[in-house]
């Protein structure tokens, strides 16, 4: 059998196997996994059932028993190299039900839709994983190397107990390339992700009666005068080695598909969020304390020091404001004209789309691979409600994401 038969084989095994796919997503969905409190017991059983029916082999391992991790991993008999593929059961919370016109936890199809907190963000892509992995086993005499499924808790608080402990502890994880998918859309693949810096601001002041003002000053004006000039960081020049801004360059037109209008202006600089704030005890009182927290994303190119310099001599201006950093995640890149890069756009090109690599704005486990020097991309779906009601993903885009990973993991795998 020919190359580009094998391929038409595969294909022709997604479209068979499409219900399938479809079904395990959604009972994926009706799985509760919302992290925090990252409780994904119920998901692990899920997953492993569906094992233990197609006779794969795995174990269970991580520190937190709430919070499983499985991992997969078969050899061929010939030499080769080692293909990690990874994905996560852990979503986002969902607070209330208000809003939400089907339920978060059905699965429900709806127009060609698949309804539920996780369809997109990122269950429909870790489904797609788990299928891949479970018809290349089936191929082992076809491939060369070895073919490790990592299917992990922890990723929305930081992925330490998830990906970030197998590495640290089974080294057959480590691989030669590492593949996931995560969101990204059908056109684009993240080759790198913006850095995560979190700081938390503290504004103290002597504080009094609310009608005295002259007497103390105001922790929340302060505070809001402070939040003001942060968002200046947003014009601190980032340098980019050429390649990597060749490729943001030339996937220009597709950023702003998979990130919406303005997304690649985004992806090139610092982001600048405040989440949270507190302060204040009664209305007609002057605050002693405000406290708020910041969320900065860090494009590949610029330095936390660099950014925490200028956040320094922002706060000296004010008397009785002081940051602690709670969180940092360098920003980290793998090559965008890499062999995986090239393998997902051949195979994405066969079904019509030619995605190009852009950096992603948001994290992924993928961090602790590339930390290793792993080549390292993730192709997903497209962003459809991602912590927010009524997340969706397109089933098209489902069975799109399902062929990509087959046949690029088969290529990778056969040469």
């Amino acid at each position: 059998m020919g190359y580009s038969s094998v391929k038409q084989k595969l294909l022709d095994r997604v479209e068979k196997d499409r219900d399938e796919l479809i079904h395990f997503l959604r009972g994926f969905i009706r799985t509760r996994s919302p992290n925090p409190p990252g409780d994904t017991k119920e998901a692990a059983v899920y997953v492993t059932k569906y094992f233990d029916a197609k006779g794969i082999s795995y174990e269970i391992a991580g520190p937190d028993p709430d919070k499983p991790n499985i991992v997969s991993i078969f050899k061929t008999k010939n030499q080769g190299k080692s293909l990690i593929l990874n994905g996560h059961m852990d979503v986002f919370p969902v607070r209330s039900e208000n809003g939400w016109k089907n339920s978060p936890w059905g699965g429900e199809v709806i127009d060609g839709r698949i309804f539920g907190r996780g369809a997109c963000d990122m269950k429909a892509g870790t489904s797609a994983l788990i299928y891949t992995y479970t018809v290349l086993h089936e191929l082992l005499d076809e491939l060369n190397g070895s073919l490790v499924l990592t299917v992990v808790s922890d990723e929305e608080t930081g992925g330490r107990l998830g990906a970030g402990w197998i590495l640290e502890n089974i080294s057959e994880v480590i691989g030669d390339c590492c593949i996931n998918a995560e969101p990204s859309s059908p056109y684009t693949i993240r080759f790198g992700e913006k850095g995560i810096l979190w700081l938390k601001i503290n504004v103290r002041s002597k504080g009094g009666h609310g009608a005295y003002p002259h007497l103390s000053e105001n922790p929340v004006k302060i505070a809001a005068k402070i939040v003001t000039e942060l968002e200046e960081l947003n014009e601190i020049n980032i340098y980019y080695p050429e390649n990597l801004r060749r490729a943001i360059d030339e996937g220009k037109e597709e950023a702003e598909m998979a990130l919406g209008k303005g997304g690649s202006k985004v992806m090139r600089r610092i982001s600048v969020n405040i989440g949270k704030i507190e302060g204040g005890v009664k209305v007609n009182v002057i605050p002693q304390e405000c406290i708020f927290e910041v969320d900065l994303r860090l494009p590949p190119g610029v330095s936390k020091e660099k950014v925490m310099k200028r956040v320094r001599e922002i706060l000296r201006s004010y008397a009785g404001a002081s940051v602690e950093e709670i969180r940092y995640d360098d920003p980290l890149w793998s090559p965008p004209d890499g062999e995986m890069v090239k393998i997902f756009r051949e195979n994405s090109r066969i079904l019509g789309i030619d995605p190009k690599p852009i950096i992603s704005l948001g994290g992924s486990d993928l961090k602790f691979w590339r930390k290793l020097g792993i080549p390292s991309y993730y192709y997903g779906p497209t962003n459809n409600g991602m912590g927010t009601v009524d997340e969706y993903v397109e089933v098209e885009e489902l069975i799109h994401i399902a062929k990509v990973h087959l046949l690029s993991a088969y290529d990778y795998l056969s040469k």
